[in-house]
């Protein structure tokens, strides 16, 4: 077996606008794992590395996975505690040991659409129901993006905001002035981009407007500032960014016993994979906080193994999966949309 890596740049067809800046491309590592077996076996998982958002972007990234890869290949095998402070590397590594694990001896007819989890979802029998992603830029482009998803009948959206806050406004009043709390259901995602003072006002009028919930108001880092918000909101506020860099299961139940938020939503890339994930919702349940798994503009590669493990968590709220249409040079998904709901077919 040879376990090794290559980066590989996602190249978005339009443009994705954050609180952050504005995305064209998005650098992500690809794991390959080959089998000499003589049937040319090979599996693949994806490290998405987040450039600006990653705890582990810094120099010496690629370094970690070129030990990862030579640790394997002398062992075949890798403990995943020790890449623990690598997350989107935990997850990649994974990903890969996970197929060799369910390896049977057969080669599959796609290597980028493993089934890592068998069940309803990978026999195509069931579905995940998951949120509309609308992408902030000018008001036209977000009612445009908008529309496109009412049209496709989804029945809960996501608003990026947290620039120009007036007319982010505007936008939701008109949404809900047309459907109801019961008809659409409201979420925004601020990516930091309100300071303490402006949220508390933001977080007034978001309640007034219906919102189900906030993800990260203000900028990670300030607990006490975020806890003093969780404790007061009328709006629902759930940890985003708060989560990334809190690597071990002690701190995890540190930040959340302090922070006390409504929701926390995970990220496998930058958190941790699967077991990262599952130690923020072991933590999350015993102090009632909710939680929601989403993907962080991985490649069709990493987006099937979240959706796959997902399905398995049984959490009735929409998710915020994709289908990888935002890149020009994805990889061939199984993972189809119908309605709001993603199906693997």
């Amino acid at each position: 077996m040879k376990l090794s890596y290559q980066p590989y740049r996602l190249k978005f067809k339009k443009p994705g606008g954050t609180s952050r800046g504005v995305l064209f491309e998005k650098l992500t590592y690809l794991i390959r794992l080959q089998l000499f077996d003589g049937s040319e076996t090979e599996f693949f998982g994806e490290s998405g590395l987040f450039k600006g958002l990653s705890a582990e972007d810094h120099p010496g990234y690629e370094q970690k996975l070129i030990a990862a890869c030579e640790i394997f290949n002398e062992s075949g095998s890798i403990d995943l505690k020790k890449l623990n402070e690598f997350p989107s590397i935990q997850f990649g590594v994974e990903q890969i040991l996970k197929q060799l694990k369910n390896f049977q001896g057969k080669k599959t007819d796609d290597d980028f659409n493993p089934i890592l989890f068998p069940s309803k979802f990978t026999e195509g029998k069931d579905g995940i129901k998951i949120n509309g992603l609308i992408w902030m830029g000018e008001v036209d482009f977000m009612k445009s993006q908008i529309k496109e998803k009412l049209k496709q009948n989804f029945t809960c959206l996501k608003l990026k905001i947290g620039v120009n806050w007036n007319e982010e406004k505007e936008i939701l009043k008109s949404l809900r002035n047309e459907f109801s709390e019961s008809e659409l259901e409201l979420r925004v995602d601020a990516n930091g981009g309100f300071s303490f003072e402006q949220s508390q006002t933001v977080l007034n009028e978001l309640a007034e407007l219906k919102i189900h919930s906030i993800e990260q108001p203000i900028k990670a880092g300030q607990v006490q500032e975020t806890a003093k918000l969780c404790e007061t909101t009328p709006t629902p506020i759930a940890l985003d960014e708060e989560l990334i860099g809190v690597f071990y299961p002690e701190e995890k139940k540190k930040l959340l016993e302090a922070i006390k938020p409504q929701y926390i939503i995970l990220k496998p890339s930058l958190i941790g994979g699967w077991q990262g994930s599952e130690e923020w919702i072991s933590v999350a349940e015993r102090q009632n906080t909710g939680w929601g798994i989403t993907s962080a503009l991985e490649s069709n590669i990493g987006l099937n193994a979240i959706a796959q493990w997902a399905y398995t968590l049984n959490n009735p709220m929409p998710q915020g999966l994709g289908t990888g249409s935002l890149f020009e040079n994805n990889f061939h998904s199984r993972l189809k949309l119908q309605n709001d709901q993603l199906y693997f077919l």
